[in-house]
């Protein structure tokens, strides 16, 4: 992962920031996006995948920056330029330091957690930690030892892996706004566990099944038909300078 290009393409308007976050003993490499062109209304930390790095996040950064959403990517311990070592209770912890930071770079607007893929098990479990206003489950599993069932994990195994990150646990006590995401061709994570997510929240939470012909696609293939009602969902009674209505 450390042969992708920390060089990002220039584009007008959109100013992209490197920042190295202490957590714990570990050093944080993350990538701040925000825009010049118009005022910033809300701010949204990301929590990305397991075969991911920040760097490769900016396209869909700049999806954000361009309707006024400041957002930040960051490496977990291990991961990318981060030092230390991936564990799932240093990935909350930093998961936590990168929020805090954003806090201070967007201190007046409403700031949203999203998780993709294996962020949809951090993202959730930190909200007891952090002062979040919305939360976004991008192509999420319901716990840790399903998302290794779906991922072929021989269910003799299913012992041996951690019994973390469970959605029941994290969701049913979230008053927040949640919006889920499924990919409406998710080979790995399918349409039941997003209605398993759904029914956690206790009809706080609303699903939307958008297109994407793989797991991984609106990673690696961004689209505003993907994105695009994602944000609409972050701006939704979001009014200039970042308050509720």
């Amino acid at each position: 992962m450390n042969r992708v290009p920390r060089n990002r393409p220039q584009c007008a308007g959109i100013v992209a920031t490197q920042h190295t976050i202490p957590s714990g003993k570990n050093l944080l490499d993350a990538v701040c996006v925000t825009t010049a062109r118009r005022e910033t209304h809300a701010a949204i930390l990301i929590c990305h995948g397991i075969g991911e790095i920040a760097p490769q996040w900016f396209p869909i950064q700049h999806i954000f920056a361009e309707s006024g959403i400041a957002s930040i990517v960051f490496d977990y311990s291990g991961y990318g330029r981060s030092t230390g070592w991936p564990d799932w209770s240093q990935c909350e912890d930093d998961a936590v330091c990168a929020f805090n930071l954003l806090k201070q770079l967007a201190p007046k607007v409403p700031i949203a957690l999203l998780g993709f893929s294996l962020g949809t098990g951090i993202a959730p479990a930190i909200l007891n930690r952090v002062d979040a206003d919305r939360l976004v489950l991008c192509a999420g599993y319901s716990s840790f030892r399903k998302a290794a069932r779906a991922a072929w994990i021989p269910g003799f195994l299913s012992p041996l892996v951690p019994a973390i990150w469970s959605a029941a646990d994290a969701l049913r006590n979230c008053s927040l706004p949640i919006l889920i995401v499924q990919g409406d061709h998710d080979g790995l994570f399918r349409l039941p566990m997003a209605h398993d997510l759904l029914a956690y929240c206790g009809g706080r939470a609303e699903l939307l099944v958008l297109p994407a012909r793989s797991h991984n696609e609106p990673f690696y293939k961004p689209t505003l038909q993907y994105w695009g009602p994602i944000v609409s969902w972050l701006l939704k009674d979001v009014v200039p300078c970042g308050r509720f209505r």
